[in-house]
Formats: structure tokens, C-alpha cells, sequence
């Protein structure tokens, strides 16, 4: 037969909730939905729209009609159906914020139109060509031959293979980056910030933004030097003609800087006015650029059959600057006569044959060379080595002798080519090293491309090794095709003012010229457009929290105050005004970007993330690790100051952001490292205990909570800083009362509340929270299971119970002594600050006192190291330590002080030392009556809290006494001892004699006999039974045992003729004495640290205990009384 059940909605949501109410992580969409708002506006995480669990698009969420989905109709909401998933995935798409979305939010029909997806790129326009038209510029048109000329081709060629090894091993690492996911828009500054973790990604996000900032600044000077060198020499502000050395330099960086002003004003206007210009002439630039490299090859083929005439005019071996006259020679003949030449009048005071000249003028001979002299000619061999040169040195042609008389004094130098700045080889790297920048042009556009993952290896590895060949055989071509002389030539003087590499170029240097100039300027445009964007990511990240501001811009998204931010910091470069000064700088920035990519792809392999599963499959955390040490080596070898300040900037971002930043959670592999490092150092804690030397208190702090979950006691956690001084494991746990699914949310508020007070009181560890039935199964599961491994707590600290003497009260004493005898079972020590409230908080300073140590039983150096660490805090800094012991009457006081001292002395303490004698003396009336009235107290309280069920056991256990007292009558059934007990009801296990539990000063007292006189069961003995004593008030076996629950007047008489114990009486009467003691010597103390006796073995002396320890440290403002955990902590050997 078949049965229908009907049920309802709410039936089912019930079922569901109970079963999954545990999952507090898991957000309710509305939650989610909030979330997701607050991230777009600002907080900067990446909108990566999940069609995974807990999706809260309404359009996405599938609705569970159909009915073989009834089974899982409830978690619509949370869990998506596969078909939701699989049709998400197949239609993600994450495109930048760039050029056309702000055209059409610019114009005002975009609002209103359907926007069309713009057609994604392929590898060629949407990787490839980008990435060659940002590696080649500015370098390889401006320095590259005079590199070559100084450098030499083998030296040069070492250079421009070590920098494209580096490059390629990047873009080894970064594919392998990119194809691991799907890679938003961000480009590089993603990969490596949720690669290496929001500290590494922001430090180094702000440096590949400092170096694409300075690029900028690099391409605008290197656009005014073809400028005003070039192309208008005549449109200098600052005229040069007729200044020599140090006036000239000065002139031409004057001039640099102000048209570099105003050509960065003019392009931050463009990029302002709208990105769609920049964007729209990239096609233009690139277009220049490749024709610019096409014309040099054209030129150098060229040569090999017809050389382009570019003659250098020689003066002995010394380059003379081709400007203010027309033929290289002193004389010409003309009509039968010898003429002089305009290079004559340059030399001489007149141009008559008999003017007086130049020394070295007129001992030198004029030669004309040709600059340009082929392919074919085997200048390559005189160019193979380096040639450097000191600032102001002559530019001289290899293999030509000139007369110099000894001592003569330089004249004329302006008339020659002179070194410009002194060179070597580390300049050189860093000069040329930006001519490679420019790989992630590719990963930066991302979001563009059809299959990045695809796109991204292919595109980027093949522009690195195009731009590699155009670059290695460049090297080779100038070297073999232009003379030394030119080559070393920075600015082209010799030939006439002409681009040196324009010289090569066919069919004219003007294709050059203006083809560099337009680069320059369109790369310029580009560094400009795409800083303040990579700037505005960082600043919606909300990891550093000072540029949150650049992170606003205007309405349709154009990063207007980062805009302003690049450009003040372009401008800064452009003071600079030196393109060789720059490069160097943006070098280090790149470098150190590269590095991390490279130290995140090595950091992902090692680590075996199961997220790791890149596409890209030609990589290995060995090539990753030598990209990254060629990057560093490569940044010391450009400028070890640059590369110090570099990282000195990174280093302090860095601590920023762990400091004050946004903490993100992004799977990063700094993380994975981090887990990994605690892993190993765990493993190897486990491999024995810490030697004494290692000992340090790592401290469980148990704090109670008040009724609106909040720290009752704030005070510890301001002791355990003082203690710690952020030092070593800090645990602090709270107990809370009940079942664990009916409070966890309370448990989780209580875990808050513990951070926040952690942080307030600046402890730094771990806070649990453990959920039990009752809170003394809690408290010991927080000291058997708390911390991991070797790393575990070794002291608790835990204060003292306040109202243990209230009868609503007495659970939370049982609690304190059953955690007493936990710790010892458990070899841990155990801090009890009595009166923490008056303990001092961490804004205190004591300006005075005294940290007084009574030192009674060796529990193995606690009380020596505590009151030490306690004074590295600057609350205890200014207070003395003082150390007394007691002496008993058969000990030698002088003895021990000079013992203690030395002891100390060989400690390293320095503490004042006094032994305190402590004589026997008759036990005083007051000592018997408060023992007397302790007992009659605590029996008091046991007949107020019995229940039913326990009077019934009494009255058992009182029975069962009775039958063995008449049993004991016959002397022959005297065979046993004699237990005493205050409560013979506890008939368990553990009811069979044990060792009494002494007083911890009373080591050498003996037990006391039946023949004490104050006993008041002597006369009940028998002669063949031994009464062993324990902590209790109850009478022994010869006196009558009165039922504890009777309430009837007898009772009641009883109770108040009753004799205290002899034991208990012995006690008190000690505890007292220390008391007068402690009191006479430490009333004024700031601390007072005192040894902590133990409890009774026999619980049912528990209260008798803690009136003890009441009376011993009563009249005192601040106690800590400490016991050891069974090892040594302190030791007198290095």
C-alpha cells in the first residue's frame, strides 16, 4: 500500500534550519547582497561575480519547481543547482573599467542604449603587439649605439642577454600566474597581491606603480631631447651656444625641465579629457614604431652595398663637433691660393696663415673619416671591447696617433665631442634595463581578450623574443656598421647634429626622428593612462588605508584624483631632467615587481597548493627562483643605493599595511608559507621538551565572563602583558555553561569580546571559547587540550575565586581547587593573583617600591623568574626586588642569607636578600577559636546543602560506621588502620589511607601523635591503632559521629560543643604566623609573590583550605601566589 505524508513549508524549513544552524558562516542572502553593495562601492575587492555557493543574484538563483528537486527546494538560496553553475561559468565575464566603458558613460546615449559587448582580442592585437610596442622606445632609439660604443659589443651583448633572460624567466612565471583561474583586470598588481598576500601585493602594486610613473616621466624627457637635440634646437629656452662644461649642462637640463612640464601638463589633459584619444592613436604609435625598426634593418642591408655618406671630421685622434663649418680640412686651395677654411677661424684668432692658433691645432693633422662604414667593412672588430670614459673626456678614434704637448691646458673644448658623463658597466645596465620593461602590457588588458589563459603565455613569451632578437642583433649590426667614434658619439655631433641610429636608417634619418618622437610621446600617454588606474585598484583594494582617497574619481569612473597623484610624481622625475638619471630609478621598480612575480610562482610551486593547477605547463620553481635572483642581482648591479632606497620604500609599506591596512583574506602563498613554517617548527617543538635555558611562561589566562558576555576581570590580561611583554604563547580561554549548538552564537560573541580586550590590552596570542555542560568540565578541557603540539601552555593563570564564602557561591571553590589539583596532575604551574582589581593597569608606573618574593619551598625558580620578566615591563620597570625566607630554629640564618646571595649573584637577579626566623611558640586561644569556629562554619554549610539523596547515603555511611566501631571493640579484629574522615559518606574508590598533606613550610615537622595533648581523641585510641590525620574538622572514630543532616536540637548542641581538629588547629596557627610575618615585612609592598601550598589529597577538607590560604594572605593589597610545575625554569648556566 502506498501512504501519502503531507508537509508543510514550515515543517521542512524547521527540518532544514536545525540541521544546518551550526554553519553560522555561511551568509543569508540578504547578508550577502549588503556585502557585495559594500564592495562595490569601494572597499576595492575584485567583483568577481561567484556562481558558485551562496550566490545572491536573483536572476541566477534557479527556481526549484520541478519536482525531482523537491528534496532540496529549501537551500535554493544558498546552494545552486549544477545546470546555474555550469551555465555561470560558461557565460563569466570580468571586464576592466577601461576606455569604452567611460566613452559610453561619457556620452549621455550610452545610458540609453543596449550596451554591446565590444569583440574580444586574439593573441596578436590583444597580447602580442601591445607588449612590443611597450618594450621597444625610448632606449633603443636614443642610447642603444652609444651603449654599444662604450660598452663594446661583447660587453653590450652580455647586458641585453642578461636583462632579456630576466624578462623571459618572468614571463615564464607570470604565465604560469596567469593561466592559474581566470585573472580579472589589474594585471600584474593582482596576480602577485593574492599570490603573495595583501601586504607583498600592495608593497610591490606601489612600486610597479612608481616605476609605470617614472616611465612616463622617462618617456617625456626622451621625447624633448629629439625635441630641442633633433628636430628644433632652435626652440631652446636656455641657449647653449658659446657655454662650455658645467654652464652648457646646466642650460640643456634647465630646458629639459620646462618643456618637460609642459608637455606633461598637456598629456595629463588629454588622459583627463578622455582615454578614448590615447586609445584610439595606440595604433598610430605602434605603426611608428615598427616602421622606425623596419627602416634601421632597410639601412643596416643597405650599407653592405652603399654605404650612406656621414663624414666625421678628425682633429689628430680627437672628434671635432661637425657645426660652424662646412669642409674638414685647415686649408683649402682655391684659385692657386691657400685658403683657410671656418674650421681655421674655429682654432686660430684670424684667418690669415700667420694667426696664432691652437697648441694642439696646430701639431695635429685634420682627418676625414667616414662614420657610417658598412656591414662589410670589419669595424666590428675594433668595436668589440669596451672603451669608458670619465665626464669631459675627448671622444678619440681608435688607431689615429696625436701629438699632446706634456702640461698643456685644454682649449677649445667646446669645439670637440665630449663624454657627457663618466660610464661603466653597472651604468649601463641600469640605463638600458627599461628598454625591456613593458612584458605586462599583455596581462594588464586581461579582461580584454578572448581566452586570456591562452593569450597571455603565447603573446607575451613571443614579444619578449622578438624584441630579445631585435635587440641581440642590434647590438651586433651597430657595432659592425658605424665607427667607434660615432658609436661613443651620445648626442650625434660629429655627424652633423643627425640621431646616430637615424645615420644608419633608410631611406632617411628623418623616418627615424619623427618615428621615436611619436613613440615617445604615444608611450608617455600610455604610462600616464595606465598608472593612475593601477593606483586607483591598490586604493579600492582598501589595504592602504592613506590612499583610500585616490581611489574616488569622477562619475563614469576616471581615476581623477590618481590622475593628479601621477602626475605631481612624473613632474618630480621630469625635475630630474636627466634621461641616464631616470632610468636607473624606474629600473629598480620594475626589477623588484619582477622579483615578486617570480618569488610568488617559485612559492606557489614549492608549497603544492591544490589551488595551483596552471595551464601553462613549461615552468619550474627553478627557473622561477633564478629569474628572481637575476632581478636582485641585477637591481645591486644598476645602483646599490637605488636598490636600498627601493627597498626600504617597499619594506615600509609593507609594515603599513600589517600594521594599519585592511586585513584580507586572499589564499595567498605568504599564508600557505606561513602554515607550512608553523608546521615544520611544530614538528620539531615535538622532538623533546624546552631546555631550562628556553623556559618562558606560556601562559593559559582563564577568564570569567559577567551576564552580558563581557571580561569580568580585564586586569589579568593586563598582568599576562606584563608578563609576556609580547613574548612566547598566550592563550586565553573562557568556559561557558551549556550545549554547544544552543550556544554558539553566544561563544562567538565571547570570542569577540576577548579579541577586542586582547587588542586593548596589547596581548597578542589566541583566545578560545569552550561550550560544555558545566563549566568545570570546560575550564579542563581548555588546560588538557588547549594549545598544539610542543606548543602548549606550561602556567595557568587564573585569579583567585572573590565570594568563595557566600553559600550561592560554593561551586566556583570546588571549581578554583579541582583546577588546583588539575595543574599539578598536568605538570604545569599555576599564578593566582588574589585582588587582581587592585593589580595595575598597563598606562600605570610605579615611580617607586618593591617586589617582594617569600620564598619557602623551591618550586623550581618561578618565583625568582616572574618578578624578572615582571620588570622588563615598564609598570614594574622603577620597583626593587626584594627575596625572603624563612628560617626554621634548627637552620643556620647566616648561612643561608650568604648561600641565597650567591645563588642570586651566579642567577644574574639583583634582589635584596633577608631570612626571616620563624620559632616554635605555643598555639595561641585566637588560633583554636578561629580554627573551631572555621569548622563549625563549614559544617554549617554541609547541612545547609544536602540534598535528600545525600542525607540518605549520611545515614548509610553513619550505619556502616557504627557496625565497624563494634567491630573494632575486639582487639583481635584490629588489623587495619584507622582513616579519619569529616565525611564518611564519601564511601568511593579513593577512600584508603594516604599520606597527610603538610603545611608547605612544615617539611621536617613530624606527624602528629595520638599523645598530643590537645587531641581531643586520644582517650578513645586503642594500642594497636595508628591515626593518620587529614585536612577535616570531624571528630575521629572514638567519638560518637553525629549524623551531618540532622537538624534536631541535639544536633544543633553538638555542633556547638564541638572540638576543632588538631590538625586543622596546627595549621591555622602557621598560617597565621606567616601571616604577622609577611604582614611586618611586605605591607607596603607593590607586590607581594608567595608559594602556594597545595590542597588536600582527601577532598573533603576542600573549604578548610581555601580559609587557610584566605588567612594567610590576608591584610595583604596585591598577592600572586605561585606554584611550580615539577621543572626547573631558572639556571645559573649560560
Amino acid at each position: 500500500m502506498s501512504q501519502r505524508f503531507t508537509v508543510t513549508a514550515g515543517d521542512m524549513q524547521g527540518e532544514v534550519n536545525q540541521l544546518f544552524e551550526g554553519d553560522e558562516e555561511t551568509p543569508t542572502p540578504s547578508s550577502a547582497q549588503a556585502d557585495a553593495e559594500a564592495c562595490g562601492k569601494g572597499d576595492g575587492n575584485p567583483k568577481e561575480s561567484s556562481p558558485f555557493i551562496n550566490s545572491t543574484d536573483p536572476e541566477k538563483n534557479q527556481q526549484y519547481d520541478g519536482k525531482n528537486m523537491a528534496l532540496f527546494e529549501e537551500e535554493m538560496d544558498t546552494i545552486p543547482m549544477v545546470s546555474s553553475l555550469l551555465s555561470s561559468l560558461a557565460n563569466y565575464s570580468n571586464l576592466p573599467q577601461g576606455s569604452k566603458e567611460h566613452e559610453e558613460a561619457e556620452n549621455n546615449e550610452g545610458a540609453r542604449k543596449k550596451p554591446v559587448q565590444a569583440p574580444r582580442m586574439g593573441t596578436l592585437m590583444g597580447v602580442y603587439m601591445p607588449c612590443l610596442q611597450n618594450i621597444l622606445g625610448v632606449i633603443l632609439f636614443l642610447r642603444m649605439t652609444w651603449m654599444v660604443g662604450i660598452g663594446g659589443v661583447i660587453e653590450s651583448f652580455i647586458i641585453v642577454l642578461m636583462c632579456c633572460s630576466t624578462t623571459m624567466l618572468t614571463a615564464i612565471s607570470m604565465s604560469a600566474i596567469a593561466t592559474n583561474g581566470v585573472v580579472p583586470a589589474g594585471g600584474s598588481y593582482y596576480m602577485i597581491s593574492r599570490s603573495l598576500g595583501p601586504e607583498f601585493g600592495g608593497a610591490v602594486g606601489i612600486c610597479f606603480y612608481l616605476g609605470t610613473t617614472y616611465a612616463g616621466a622617462m618617456y617625456i624627457l626622451g621625447c624633448i631631447e629629439i625635441l630641442l637635440v633633433y628636430i628644433v634646437p632652435q626652440a631652446a629656452i636656455f641657449k647653449m651656444e658659446g657655454l662650455e662644461g658645467a654652464e652648457a649642462e646646466a642650460a640643456m637640463l634647465n630646458n629639459m625641465r620646462i618643456y618637460g612640464t609642459l608637455v606633461l601638463s598637456f598629456m595629463a589633459l588629454v588622459v583627463f579629457v578622455g582615454v578614448k584619444y590615447v586609445n584610439k592613436l595606440a595604433l598610430v604609435f605602434l605603426a611608428c614604431v615598427i616602421c622606425s625598426i623596419l627602416a634601421v634593418y632597410a639601412g643596416v642591408i643597405k650599407t653592405a652595398f652603399e654605404p650612406p655618406i656621414f663624414p666625421v671630421c678628425v682633429l689628430g685622434n680627437r672628434t671635432l663637433v661637425w657645426k660652424g663649418f662646412d669642409v674638414c680640412a685647415k686649408v683649402i686651395e682655391r684659385e692657386n691660393a691657400t685658403v683657410t677654411t671656418q674650421l681655421w677661424r674655429l682654432f686660430c684668432d684670424s684667418e690669415f696663415l700667420n694667426a696664432t692658433c691652437d697648441s694642439y691645432f696646430t701639431t695635429n693633422n685634420v682627418t676625414e673619416i667616414q662614420g657610417i662604414p658598412g656591414v662589410m667593412s670589419g669595424t666590428l672588430r675594433d668595436n668589440l671591447f669596451g672603451n669608458y670614459m670619465e665626464k669631459a673626456q675627448f671622444i678619440e678614434k681608435v688607431g689615429i696617433t696625436a701629438v699632446v704637448e706634456p702640461d698643456a691646458i685644454p682649449t677649445n673644448t667646446n669645439r670637440y665631442v665630449l663624454a657627457d658623463v663618466t660610464s661603466f658597466f653597472t651604468m649601463l645596465v641600469g640605463i638600458y634595463f627599461p628598454s625591456v620593461t613593458g612584458i605586462m602590457a599583455g596581462s594588464n588588458r586581461s579582461g580584454d581578450l578572448q581566452d586570456a589563459q591562452k593569450s597571455i603565455p603565447i603573446g607575451t613569451i613571443l614579444a619578449i623574443t622578438t624584441t630579445s632578437i631585435i635587440y641581440m642583433s642590434s647590438v651586433v649590426l651597430f657595432g659592425a656598421c658605424i665607427e667607434g667614434s660615432v658609436l661613443r658619439d651620445k648626442f650625434g655631433e660629429a655627424v652633423r647634429g643627425n640621431l646616430v641610429i637615424g645615420t644608419l636608417a633608410w631611406p632617411s634619418p628623418w623616418v627615424i626622428v619623427i618615428g621615436s618622437f611619436f613613440s615617445t610621446c604615444g608611450a608617455g600617454l600610455q604610462s600616464l593612462t595606465g598608472a593612475p588606474r593601477l593606483l586607483q585598484a591598490i586604493a579600492r583594494d582598501g589595504i592602504v588605508p592613506f590612499l583610500r582617497v585616490f581611489g574616488h574619481g569622477k562619475a563614469n569612473g576616471e581615476p581623477t584624483w590618481a590622475l593628479l597623484m601621477t602626475a605631481c610624481i612624473c613632474e618630480s622625475g621630469i625635475l630630474i631632467a636627466s634621461l641616464d638619471n631616470v632610468a636607473p630609478i624606474l629600473s629598480m621598480f620594475f626589477l623588484m615587481c619582477y622579483m615578486f612575480v617570480n618569488l610568488a610562482c617559485a612559492l606557489q610551486t614549492l608549497l603544492r597548493t591544490p589551488n595551483w593547477r596552471p595551464r601553462f605547463k613549461f615552468y619550474h620553481w627553478t627557473l622561477s627562483f633564478l629569474g628572481m635572483s637575476l632581478c636582485l642581482s641585477l637591481m645591486f648591479i644598476c645602483s646599490w643605493y637605488y636598490a636600498i632606497v627601493a627597498m626600504v620604500i617597499a619594506s615600509c609599506i609593507y609594515k603599513y599595511i600589517e600594521f594599519r591596512g585592511a586585513e584580507k583574506e586572499w589564499g595567498d602563498g605568504i599564508r600557505g608559507l606561513s602554515l607550512s613554517a608553523a608546521r615544520f617548527a611544530l614538528m620539531r617543538l615535538e622532538e623533546g621538551p624546552p631546555h631550562t635555558k628556553n623556559w618562558r611562561p606560556q601562559i593559559l589566562v582563564l577568564v570569567s565572563m559577567d551576564s552580558e558576555l563581557h571580561v569580568d576581570q580585564p586586569r589579568l590580561l593586563s598582568l599576562t602583558s606584563q608578563l609576556k611583554a609580547g613574548k612566547g604563547l598566550t592563550i586565553v580561554g573562557a568556559a561557558l555553561e551549556g550545549t554547544y549548538l544552543d550556544n554558539l552564537p553566544q561563544g562567538q560573541q565571547v570570542e569577540q569580546s576577548l579579541r577586542k580586550l586582547m587588542e586593548t590590552e596589547k596581548v597578542k596570542g589566541f583566545c578560545q571559547v569552550v561550550i560544555s555542560s558545566n563549566k568545570r568540565d570546560a575550564t579542563s578541557h581548555l588546560v588538557q587540550a588547549g594549545g598544539l603540539g610542543g606548543l602548549q601552555h606550561n602556567t595557568v593563570l587564573a585569579s583567585w575565586p572573590r565570594n568563595w564564602k557566600q553559600a550561592e557561591d560554593h561551586q566556583s571553590w570546588r571549581n578554583f581547587i579541582e583546577l588546583v589539583r588539575e595543574t599539578t596532575a598536568a605538570s604545569k604551574a599555576l599564578l593566582v593573583p588574589k585582588n587582581i582589581s587592585a593589580f595595575p593597569s598597563n598606562g600605570e608606573r610605579f615611580t617607586e617600591g618593591h617586589i617582594d618574593v617569600w620564598w619557602i619551598v623551591h618550586d623550581g625558580g618561578m618565583l625568582m623568574l616572574l618578578p624578572f620578566l615582571l620588570r622588563q615591563h615598564k609598570v614594574w620597570r622603577k620597583c626593587k626586588m626584594r627575596i625572603f625566607t624563612v628560617a626554621q630554629m634548627d637552620d643556620n640564618s647566616i648561612q643561608m642569607k650568604k648561600d641565597l646571595t650567591t645563588f642570586l649573584y651566579h642567577l644574574r637577579i639583583d634582589a635584596a636578600v633577608e631570612v626571616v626566623e620563624m620559632h616554635d611558640s605555643d598555639i595561641s586561644a585566637y588560633t583554636y577559636e578561629k580554627t573551631l569556629v572555621m569548622e563549625q562554619r563549614s559544617q554549617i554549610l554541609k547541612q545547609i546543602n544536602l540534598t535528600k539523596t545525600e542525607r540518605e547515603r549520611e545515614i548509610q555511611s553513619i550505619t556502616d560506621s557504627s557496625r565497624g566501631s563494634i567491630r573494632r571493640k575486639n582487639p583481635a579484629a584490629v588489623t587495619t588502620q584507622l582513616s579519619v574522615t569529616e565525611e564518611p559518606a564519601a564511601s568511593s574508590k579513593e577512600e584508603k589511607p594516604e599520606e597527610e598533606e603538610q603545611l608547605i613550610h612544615d617539611k621536617s615537622t613530624n606527624p602528629p601523635t595520638p599523645a598530643t595533648p590537645q587531641s581531643p581523641s586520644a582517650d578513645a585510641e586503642t594500642p594497636g591503632t595508628t591515626i593518620q590525620m587529614t585536612w577535616t574538622e570531624a571528630k575521629c572514630d572514638g567519638e560518637k559521629v553525629k549524623p551531618l543532616g540532622a537538624t534536631t536540637p541535639e544536633a544543633i548542641k553538638d555542633l556547638f560543643n564541638m572540638k576543632p581538629n588538631q590538625s586543622n588547629v596546627r595549621r591555622m596557627h602557621t598560617a597565621l604566623r606567616l601571616n604577622e610575618v609577611i604582614i611586618k615585612k611586605s605591607q607596603e609592598a607593590k607586590l607581594v609573590l608567595l608559594n602556594m601550598p597545595g590542597p588536600p589529597k582527601n577532598r573533603s577538607g576542600d573549604e578548610n583550605y581555601m580559609e587557610f590560604m584566605d588567612v594567610l594572605t590576608e591584610g595583604l593589597n596585591r598577592v600572586l601566589l605561585v606554584r611550580g610545575g615539577g621543572r626547573e625554569v631558572i639556571t645559573i648556566y649560560s
